[in-house]
Order: structure tokens, then C-alpha cells, then sequence
């Protein structure tokens, strides 16, 4: 693990924040990330990966109409969110709901783009981080290793500390959204 990732998986750990994380298609290495730091349990309420279609429509309770989109994020985060807010019931701090639903290099041409949607819910409005990949440009592991980057930086900046930086390419950007 880089140093600036450990340190920002400190900070984490170190603040008053707990979170659900629900991650499919890819976002597991943040997952890795944050396990993999001592303190673990101060900022990690569950995490969940339905990585399957099946998997995902049980999680969600119903079928999106496309399962790489904001809008699915947003719906995983408020799932995610409202799991964290039962488990967490009565104590302080802030409670949030994490998302990233991706789709990435696999073993086999796609013939849509690379992309992933991040959302996190704070309870009172969710907010997401959009990115589309230069397809082709990086290998799966380092696709993967973007999307945990975003995912990592969206969760820091919920919960009010210094992040990650995301390596993207030129001609890539983060768009985010905000939604009461």
C-alpha cells in the first residue's frame, strides 16, 4: 500500500465517521485498503459486494435499468446508509452510506465504455463522483486501482479529512453531483 494512501486510510480511521460500503464491478482494493489499516473497526461498519446481477437486484430490492449509472449508485448508497444508520444507532459522529458501481477490463472486448459512479449518503443528501475511463489505456489492475482511488477520496471527503489523489489520464475527469 502507498504511503499516501495508508496515511489517508488513517485519517479515517482516526475520525468520527463510520460507513457502510457496498462496491460491484470494481472498488475492491479500497476495501483491501481500508481492512488492511489497524482501526479497521472505528470506520468500517460492513462491506458488501454483490458482485453478481442477482446479487445486486437482492441487495437493492429491485432491478435497475442499467447497473453502472449514478442513479444506481445513489440507490446502493442509500441501501449502504440505511444499514449503517441500524447499526450505528445512537451513537455519534457521522454516518454514511458508500458506494461504486464499475465496469472495467475484463477478459473478454466490451463494447461500452470503462466507467464507475461512487455515491456516498450522509443522510441528508447523497453525492456522487462519476469518472469514464480511457478504454484500453490501463491494464485491469490498474482500472481497479482508479476506481478504489475515487472511492477512497469520496469517503474522505464525507467524512471531513484529507484524501487521495486520483491518477487519471489526460483527458479524464470526475464530474460529481449533489442530491438532498
Amino acid at each position: 500500500m502507498d504511503a499516501d494512501i495508508q496515511a489517508a486510510v488513517e485519517r479515517l480511521h482516526d475520525s468520527p465517521a463510520m460507513a457502510a460500503l457496498v462496491v460491484a464491478g470494481a472498488g475492491s482494493e479500497a476495501l483491501h485498503w481500508l481492512l488492511g489499516v489497524p482501526g479497521a473497526s472505528r470506520t468500517v461498519l460492513e462491506a458488501v459486494v454483490p458482485y453478481g446481477s442477482r446479487a445486486m437486484v437482492e441487495y437493492l430490492g429491485w432491478e435497475p435499468g442499467q447497473f453502472v449509472s449514478a442513479g444506481t449508485a445513489r440507490a446502493l448508497a442509500g441501501g449502504a446508509y440505511a444499514r449503517a444508520s441500524r447499526f450505528r444507532a445512537g451513537e455519534g459522529g457521522p454516518t454514511l452510506g458508500v458506494s461504486c458501481t464499475a465496469t472495467i477490463a475484463t477478459d473478454r472486448p466490451k463494447r461500452g465504455e470503462h466507467r464507475c459512479h461512487v455515491g456516498v449518503w450522509d443522510g441528508e443528501s447523497v453525492r456522487t463522483w462519476s469518472l469514464v475511463l480511457h478504454k484500453g489505456l490501463r491494464s485491469r489492475e490498474g482500472e481497479e486501482r482508479v476506481v478504489s482511488e475515487l472511492l477512497l477520496r469520496a469517503l474522505c471527503a464525507a467524512a471531513g479529512v484529507d484524501g487521495v489523489e486520483v491518477e487519471l489520464l489526460a483527458g479524464e475527469s470526475i464530474e460529481t453531483a449533489r442530491r438532498p
